[in-house]
């Protein structure tokens, strides 16, 4: 489970505030173009998280904006059970994964969001130079992780976590919260992540955000909040 009532760390007012114009990049999955796009700022996470000390109002256009992005969740990847609304005839999400693999790992993913993930390596074995390489990932969910009345992207098989040993989640519940990275005095955000800084920038720029501009600073999370119908633009 993860806090929801910390104070917001270093959100990026790009994506807090509108999302990018798009264009057609480099050649991504079976020749298909790789459309850049910004996460939607109506999906990600700090700006309908619960926080304290808001007004009624500010409190009531959180929720709402919550309800929101469940909803454009539920019509695009399927429904969670608990979170889907009555009624909405969508197929439970799971029903969509795919098995898929990411810099030569495997991994369970929506199908919808696979294409995504094979522009965000191509961009980063591009890109991206240098010896990292990712021991383990962590797609498609069954257990929320979430607290509060949030629902977690894995649930919809839209986030991957990326080397959880190594790029550390510092204020999510768990054991995680006491490894050293997280208990050293005057550790930063680098400090707590093996993951390189472009690998960042590749998946920013194919529609994924990074939790680790959350206030939960989850630096091994990626959540795809891009339009999953723009991913990729067939032909030339």
């Amino acid at each position: 489970m993860r806090l929801a009532s910390l104070a917001l760390v270093g959100l990026s007012a790009a994506l807090l505030t509108a999302g990018a114009p798009e264009r057609a990049e480099a050649d991504g999955p079976e020749g298909a173009a790789c459309n850049e796009q910004r996460a939607q700022p109506s999906l990600i996470r700090g700006n309908y998280a619960h926080k304290d000390g808001l007004s009624f109002g500010e409190r009531q256009a959180r929720l709402k904006l919550h309800r929101e992005a469940i909803r454009y969740r539920t019509e695009h990847y399927g429904s969670v059970k608990g979170f889907s609304q009555p009624g909405s005839g969508a197929l439970p999400a799971i029903l969509s994964a795919e098995h898929t693999s990411f810099m030569g790992l495997s991994v369970d993913l929506h199908r919808k969001v696979v294409p995504a993930v094979r522009c965000v390596e191509r961009e980063i074995r591009a890109t991206c130079p240098g010896s990292y390489r990712p021991e383990y990932l962590s797609g498609f969910r069954g257990q929320n992780s979430f607290v509060g009345g949030e629902v977690s992207n894995h649930l919809y098989g839209i986030a991957l976590d990326v080397d959880p040993e190594h790029n550390i989640c510092c204020r999510c519940l768990g054991p995680a919260a006491t490894h050293p990275a997280c208990t050293r005095p005057g550790a930063t955000i680098a400090d707590r992540m093996r993951m390189p800084a472009c690998w960042i920038g590749a998946f920013e720029k194919y529609g994924f955000y990074w939790l680790g501009r959350d206030e939960l600073e989850d630096t091994m999370h990626f959540e795809f909040l891009g339009d999953p119908d723009r991913i990729v633009r067939a032909g030339r």
